[in-house]
């Protein structure tokens, strides 16, 4: 077994650090900013397979989520209001994270990037759709 790099000691300092402080209701600006703040640049998600990719000053690091299914599925359409839909649901606190995944894959998100200096969120479909919006910064304590 390897050594954890500093990069991921980092990434994973990070993530306990933002999650420990923010709000249940509206905590991903939170979040992010936390990232951003320890040298965060991108996170990209692929789903269904639950990939993904950070983007750190100290290098990238990769995460393997719980994948959302298995074997061969048809991936569903890219449905803009069902997204918007899922996106309202978790901003307001009322779905998990696992349950925010599964619904905007349903709405027909194959990957999702975040970038924490634009502040901006992209949603990709398969057929080169994308909806982006962008997400308040905010004052950590």
């Amino acid at each position: 077994m390897t050594a954890v790099s500093k990069a991921i000691a980092n990434l994973q300092a990070a993530q306990q650090r933002a999650m420990a402080s923010r709000p249940k209701v509206g905590g991903f600006p939170y979040l992010a900013e936390t990232l951003r703040r320890a040298g965060v640049s991108r996170n990209v998600w692929s789903l269904p397979s639950c990939e993904s990719r950070y983007y750190t000053e100290q290098g990238p690091v990769v995460m393997q989520g719980t994948p959302l299914l298995s074997g061969a599925a048809d991936i569903p359409a890219f449905n803009q209001v069902a997204l918007i839909a899922a996106l309202r649901k978790d901003q307001a606190g009322e779905s998990t994270f696992p349950e925010f995944l599964s619904a905007t894959w349903l709405a027909g998100v194959v990957n999702y990037e975040v970038d924490f200096n634009a502040r901006t969120v992209t949603y990709f479909g398969c057929n080169d759709e994308q909806y982006a919006e962008h997400y308040p910064a905010v004052e950590l304590k």
